[in-house]
């Protein structure tokens, strides 16, 4: 049989390029099912494991669905996390970057003028957490009117107690005749019934899951009494000897505890929760996916959807009581083909959750006795080697996509009169420059950033320096970073 590719799909040049620069090389299963039928703009639930390329399952039909030349929000994706919402507005804004799509990030905790004046621009896809969404719709800073597209990711946990009532009253307030995808790993009973509500007689997908669970993920319980389970990590850590493992506790609490333990002995670690400012979570994140540190000690707000490559093992420090949250923690791991391992702690007390996770995987998780000294004993070396080592740090997946693309800063904006379709006309005037060699243009009241494409940047940089826009020279050079 013949490999998929993109190209099957009637898909845009511009979203193929980005596609390409991004390294998607074929569509996964996921992928395969959902685009050809979200381009038919039908309503969708779709049930895929962690790792299966669920967000771009919906995020190439959205920017090939969005009209660039419309100025307000045509599709709004809701996640659970700040995180996962700003993951999102990134990929959204790879994807598109060649057909200029404007993707905004809208969560709690960061200004809310800031957001608002983005949505004031042109802007064609907007991401964020219920809680904010439904406040900027309250206030009037979303402009609905034009939203034909909804996306529902991680839905079972859109839906649990807190966000539900957040997500109907959004749904609510949005046009009737749109398109609805609904995207998890896990659908209980609530996920049914909203489809019912607000879909309209949505397809059904369902990506198998349970076999490539057990295959591409070796499942381990290790038993041990709770004072016992930090010497156990030590010795876990020596034997497995992870490249990145993300190792996860119950609290806030437990994983300030065990990041000072770790901290103090000097393993390469760093932690996040959500009692952290948002600034520092995506510090602490953004460096572990560079690869900065190799050990990362997380709540199950790291759970949900992040997408960091090559991550050889979960560690369940706590058992999750929860079986959903099982699924979602070890799924950082065994992502988009690759295998993994997923290790967990249980303390003699906690069998009847564990029966409970193995009912919803559809299968026993192996229970091994653990570590002996000797064991620990013959890692040491290998060990003590790669924490000595220097950290390898990763190229981001978009680094091959923006390595043609200079974002240049104007020092002129709203209140000089200028508009995106004055930066259009100056540039697209420059000899070697079309308008396929522009763009995103985001107009702020005193600055402006244009990105320019195709390699172009130093020349038009260079000519910018003496072409006035609209009558004015304006000051430029290449943007901050």
């Amino acid at each position: 049989m013949s490999k998929r590719s993109f190209n099957d799909y009637t898909l845009s040049e511009d979203i193929i390029r980005a596609l390409l620069s991004l390294g998607y090389e074929q569509p996964t299963d996921v992928q395969n099912e959902v685009i050809p039928i979200a381009l038919q703009q039908k309503d969708l639930t779709v049930k895929s494991r962690t790792g299966s390329g669920k967000t771009a399952a919906f995020g190439i039909p959205i920017c090939e669905l969005v009209e660039w030349e419309e100025n307000r929000p045509q599709a709004l994706i809701l996640t659970p996390t700040r995180e996962l919402a700003d993951q999102v507005k990134q990929d959204i804004t790879n994807i598109g970057r060649f057909k200029r799509i404007k993707a905004v990030a809208l969560y709690g905790k960061q200004p809310f003028a800031k957001q608002k004046l983005e949505l004031h621009q042109k802007c064609h896809v907007v991401v964020g957490t219920p809680g904010r969404v439904l406040d900027h719709i309250q206030k009037g800073t979303l402009d609905l009117e034009r939203l034909k597209y909804l996306v529902i990711d991680e839905a079972d946990e859109m839906l649990r107690m807190g966000f539900i009532e957040q997500v109907g009253a959004i749904i609510d307030e949005l046009p009737t005749d749109r398109m609805t995808m609904l995207f998890s790993a896990t659908l209980p009973q609530d996920v049914a019934q909203l489809c019912h509500r607000y879909m309209n007689h949505p397809i059904d997908i369902e990506i198998q899951t349970q076999e490539t669970t057990k295959v591409q993920i070796e499942h381990t319980l290790l038993t041990i009494r709770d004072s016992d389970k930090f010497q156990l990590l030590k010795n876990v850590m020596v034997i497995e000897n992870p490249d990145n493992c993300i190792i996860f506790c119950r609290t806030q609490e437990h994983v300030d505890t065990l990041f000072r333990q770790l901290d103090q002995l000097g393993y390469p670690c760093d932690k996040i929760h959500g009692g952290m400012m948002q600034d520092d979570r995506f510090l602490v994140m953004n460096a572990f996916k560079r690869g900065e540190f190799r050990y990362l000690i997380a709540t199950d707000v790291a759970a949900r959807g992040i997408d960091v490559e090559n991550i050889t093992h979960v560690i369940n420090y706590d058992l999750p009581l929860e079986k959903e949250s099982y699924v979602h923690r070890i799924g950082r791991t065994g992502r988009a083909g690759k295998t993994g391992k997923a290790i967990t702690f249980i303390t003699p007390h906690e069998d009847k959750f564990v029966a409970e996770i193995e009912g919803y995987l559809g299968f026993e998780i192996p229970r091994k006795d653990v570590p002996t000294a000797e064991e620990v004993a013959l890692g040491q070396l290998a060990f003590e080697q790669k924490m000595q080592s220097t950290p390898v740090i990763k190229r981001d997946k978009s680094d091959q996509l923006n390595k043609g693309i200079m974002k240049l800063y104007f020092n002129g904006g709203k209140k000089k009169k200028i508009r995106a379709v004055d930066f259009v006309g100056t540039l697209a005037k420059i000899e070697g420059v079309t308008a396929e060699d522009i763009g995103i243009i985001t107009i702020q009241d005193n600055v402006s950033y244009v990105d320019i494409l195709n390699g172009k940047g130093p020349m038009v940089l260079k000519i910018m320096k003496n072409t006035t826009i609209k009558g004015k020279l304006l000051k430029v050079h290449e943007a901050n970073k």
